[in-house]
């Protein structure tokens, strides 16, 4: 049995983070990994739609070169498979990159199915065949599960059906589909809707709920929507599905709503309702972990109920966000280390990687008059943006959340390009307790995207910006 101070189950972004961390503070660490470091986001999410939507964005703007003076001359052509493979290399580039800065810390990496058999030990089985050869105990002080999520599943009939998709299976395509229907209108669906409808596939969203995008600010939500529409995408909103069949070799989405039944006829269905945290096999109902269905309940140190454990990340069922997992890591980390620190979640930010981006942070203004806060709200465009309008991207606004009377900032959101790169003023600045004066009077450089954040400041703190005048 060889002995640890920390075991982290759990190789992605909350997991790898923590075990670097906790190597820092001294500790001797091991990983239980059981497909590949980097987890979900660095496999078959953040990372590799990402890198799509990069190759998106230069096709699209290949496309309008006339617009900017240049003449490319002939056609421009789509290689699906090209922009496939540079996301596989980009991928394979960055595990490579982790593994090195995971084992460059000394971190020892198992790579195998962990399950916690006590508080201070847990077994890896190393290939999953149960030999006795394949099985390895570790003995900890302290344990971290770390060990994500998986697509969730509604009980719909036919999801079992050839060429229904989960995200992960979607992106190993090896062929464009000529047209998609998407099962869900958050973050993930809206993401996938937008980067294959650029790439030319007939894209329909149908959402359960009356609104798309549930974390987006409901105004800019709907002004996204139209947007969306704009661009080709069909949106069925206030549709339930009921079932997916086969119809002449493609598939049939049905769906109920207001004006009755109605159906889609696609050649592949992303199912796209959100996620499950992942807590099989690691022998949580054995140790009486709390639980909260599928969540494990934590404290604020994320301490579960039986000392010694901890858990992070989207386990927890409630930030289901990659950076939230590796802020978790560290506050789990320090405190099983000895050094006391409570998680703040009162700036995460999220980010929507579409044409164009939507980012937010904090509270919106529906949330703001629910806790009956005195507030008000600002906005600049995007089309008093000299740097936006120079892009040729100068769709959308800036919209931010303010106390009355302290000018605290409450909240950021952002419709426009860039917003996932804008959105870390919104968040600094309300982890700071910053007013919209602070950030109003500080010089951000010309011409920059940030500067519109400094205008809706302005006209927050000072009643009206400077490069917009609302008549």
């Amino acid at each position: 049995m060889i002995e640890y101070d920390i075991v982290i189950i759990g190789g992605g972004p909350g997991g790898y983070v923590a075990a670097i961390r906790a190597a820092q503070l001294g500790a001797r660490v091991a990983l239980v990994e059981k497909e590949r470091i980097g987890g979900t986001c660095l496999n078959h999410g953040c990372i590799p739609t990402k890198t799509l939507v990069r190759s998106v964005e230069t096709y699209l703007l290949a496309k309008q070169a006339a617009r900017y003076g240049l003449d490319i001359g002939g056609r421009i052509d789509l290689n699906f498979s090209q922009m496939m493979a540079r996301k596989d290399e980009v991928v394979d580039t960055l595990v490579t990159s982790v593994i090195e800065l995971v084992k460059g810390h000394k971190v020892d990496i198992y790579d195998g199915l962990g399950t916690i058999l006590k508080p201070g030990l847990v077994q890896v089985k190393m290939d999953g065949s149960g030999s006795e050869s394949s099985i390895r105990q570790l003995a900890a002080r302290k344990i971290i599960i770390a060990t994500g999520s998986v697509p969730a599943r509604l009980p719909i009939p036919g999801l079992d059906l050839p060429g229904v998709l989960t995200s992960r299976e979607l992106l190993a395509l090896g062929e464009l589909p000529q047209s998609l229907a998407i099962v869900g209108g958050g973050v993930i669906g809206v993401e996938f809707a937008s980067i294959f409808n650029a790439l030319g596939t007939r894209v329909t969203v149908v959402e359960m709920l009356p609104h798309l995008l549930p974390p987006v600010d409901r105004k800019l939500a709907r002004r996204f929507k139209r947007m969306l529409s704009a661009q080709g995408v069909k949106v069925k909103l206030n549709a339930p599905v009921e079932e997916i069949g086969l119809e002449n070799g493609r598939l049939r989405v049905k769906f109920s709503g207001a004006k009755g039944e109605g159906a889609i006829v696609a050649e592949k269905v992303l199912l796209a309702v959100g996620r499950w945290p992942h807590t099989d096999g690691l022998g949580l109902d054995e140790l009486g972990i709390k639980m909260d269905g599928r969540r494990i309940l934590v404290n604020e140190f994320m301490e579960t109920s039986v000392p010694g454990v901890y858990a992070i990340g989207d386990v927890l069922g409630t930030y289901m966000l990659a950076h939230v997992a590796s802020y978790e890591g560290e506050v789990a980390v320090e405190n099983a280390l000895g050094h006391r620190r409570a998680a703040d979640y009162r700036a995460v930010p999220y980010c929507v990687f579409t044409t164009p981006e939507l980012a937010g942070v904090g509270l919106g203004e529906r949330e703001a008059k629910e806790r009956g806060l005195d507030y008000q709200v600002v906005r600049f465009p995007f089309s008093a943006s000299a740097r936006a309008l120079a892009m040729g991207e100068a769709e959308g606004q800036v919209k931010m959340v303010c106390e009355k009377g302290s000018g605290r900032v409450l909240g950021l959101h952002i419709m426009g390009p860039r917003a996932s790169d804008l959105i870390a003023e919104g968040a600094l600045a309300i982890q700071l307790e910053a007013t919209a004066e602070d950030v109003a009077q500080t010089i951000h450089a010309h011409p920059t995207l940030p500067e519109a954040v400094m205008e809706a400041a302005k006209a927050a703190a000072f009643g009206e910006a400077i490069h917009f005048r609302r008549v």
